[in-house]
């Protein structure tokens, strides 16, 4: 029988997801093998309904602000592999529908009276902090699983991700329709991971990406000469900052509540033995989580009333949640550092992240922290 090119594409597809299954099959126990096949799964799906762009924009049944959004992409994209030097090669060419708000959803979690997130080891990658589910009920139910082991849980999703060069990254429904800034940083800030990335090391690979989708949206908005969007995007990194601020300010309270310890590195460790009995921490925890929503409320009438953060402070803020936001932006303030001590230079840049990325994890955080506290120095 003459198989037709699609089957043939399909086949090939297919037999990538076994290989990728097999070796999962070398390496992981029945409940990390559930995890692995739906994440196979999850990803196959997504390239099985893939649209290549131009024939999407080319399709007359596609919504006018779909191939608007599109078109500013492909503009991004231009820019992103001219301006930012970041490696484009055949990223975002394609367009799926996954027909649900966010592409994966992340389980985050942490003991109950330690900041210290719990990590997951995962083939090719190392240790990441987080677990991350194409199916919001997988998700939830393992998070349910993880809460009756006594952690705090957070569950959050997660618009876009990187599969740093395994896979054409596709656009997806999940962001496109983001305004325009908000795309810019995305698109910057996924791309970033294939230019660095330091294996098992959350915290440096967020705050690179962070660093450069931020820079790379302000350089766009900047080239666009579009003033209002611009100022606009910067008032909106300053609440970001600002909120950031806020986190970080309530992780330090607890860290010193609970009694954890600081790695060589500067990774947080649990505390052997905590310094005062178990339920006066519960009620001292309480107490500096419901400072916290306060402080919000102040900060967001300082702001006019802004709802930006009214989703993530909806729900009983924990030490889990607390961590999601740290493994984005607590090494920010050293890549910034990082960025003016190379003039701006992008290349430059990115070169002098490499190297940091190569050095040993204790090596490169202290490096990182130690800029960030000069550039915190200088504001």
């Amino acid at each position: 029988m003459i198989r037709s090119p699609k089957n043939g594409r399909r086949r090939r597809k297919w037999l990538l997801v076994l290989a990728l299954l097999l070796a999962v099959l070398t390496v992981s126990g029945c409940e990390t093998l559930g995890f692995y096949t739906q994440a196979i799964k999850g990803q196959y799906q997504m390239i099985a309904h893939q649209r290549p762009v131009e024939k999407v924009l080319a399709d007359p049944r596609t919504p006018p602000r779909l191939k608007e959004q599109l078109q500013l992409l492909q503009n991004l994209l231009a820019f992103a592999g001219k301006d930012l030097k970041l490696v484009v090669d055949g990223q975002y060419r394609k367009y799926a529908d996954l027909h649900r708000p966010y592409a994966v959803w992340n389980v985050e979690a942490a003991p109950e009276f330690s900041l210290e997130p719990k990590a997951w080891w995962y083939p090719l990658v190392g240790s990441l902090e987080y677990r991350g589910y194409f199916s919001q009920r997988s998700a939830n139910a393992y998070a349910d699983r993880l809460r009756a082991r006594g952690y705090d849980v957070y569950t959050g999703g997660v618009e876009a991700y990187s599969t740093l060069g395994w896979f054409k990254d596709p656009i997806l429904n999940t962001f496109i329709f983001n305004p325009e800034p908000d795309l810019a940083e995305v698109i910057f800030h996924e791309l970033s991971h294939q230019r660095v990335f330091a294996h098992g090391d959350t915290d440096f690979n967020e705050a690179f990406a962070t660093t450069v989708g931020q820079e790379g949206a302000r350089r766009w908005l900047a080239a666009r000469s579009d003033s209002s969007t611009y100022a606009s995007y910067l008032s909106q990194l300053q609440r970001t900052d600002q909120f950031v601020h806020l986190i970080m300010n309530t992780r330090a309270q607890l860290e010193e509540l609970y009694g954890d310890e600081r790695t060589a590195e500067g990774k947080i460790k649990a505390a052997k033995k905590h310094p005062v009995p178990t339920e006066q921490l519960r009620q001292e925890k309480l107490r500096i989580m419901d400072r916290l929503q306060q402080d919000y409320a102040q900060l967001k009438a300082q702001w006019g009333g802004g709802t930006g953060y009214d989703n993530w402070f909806g729900r009983q803020v924990n030490n889990a949640q607390l961590n999601s936001v740290a493994a984005y932006y607590d090494l920010v303030p050293g890549f910034q550092r990082l960025l003016e001590s190379n003039g701006g230079d992008l290349e430059k840049f990115y070169q002098a992240a490499d190297k940091l990325a190569k050095k040993p994890k204790k090596e490169r955080q202290q490096s990182l922290r130690t800029m960030g506290a000069e550039e915190k120095k200088q504001l």
